[in-house]
């Protein structure tokens, strides 16, 4: 199915990469995969995906500072990024309050929620549910 939504999954925990693109292969989407977020910038300025998961706590270059990239940078600017984080909210909150920052499109802390992930994915992309 060439018509399938690509989305980079972004995190420093094999574990968590290999979950998350089963799951979302399971759900129909084609999947890359990144383990830091110097790899996961260079292949969403390449791969183009339609959407992006971005673990925010890794050693090499955090998610915030992806997504920052992400954002100031016009070849990736537009795709809409899901924050998955391990941490308190209080670094959500930071992104909130951060005036260097947009909200991302989703925010989900660990363990995640499978079918409102899904229920996002598929908003953010224009899908039906």
């Amino acid at each position: 199915m060439a018509d399938r939504k690509k989305i980079l999954v972004v995190d420093d925990e094999p574990d968590m990469v290999t979950w998350l693109t089963t799951f979302l292969e399971d759900n129909g989407f084609a999947t890359i995969a990144a383990y830091n977020g110097i790899e996961g910038f260079e292949k969403a300025k390449t791969d183009q995906p339609d959407l992006i998961t971005l673990d925010m706590s890794m050693d090499k270059d955090s998610g915030v500072k992806m997504l920052r990239n992400v954002q100031e940078t016009r070849e990736t600017s537009k795709i809409p990024v899901i924050m998955i984080t391990g941490v308190s909210g209080e670094l959500r909150r930071f992104i909130d309050r951060s005036k260097k920052l947009q909200p991302p499109a989703g925010f989900f802390e660990k363990p995640i929620d499978r079918e409102e992930l899904i229920k996002a994915i598929k908003k953010i992309l224009g899908e039906s549910t």
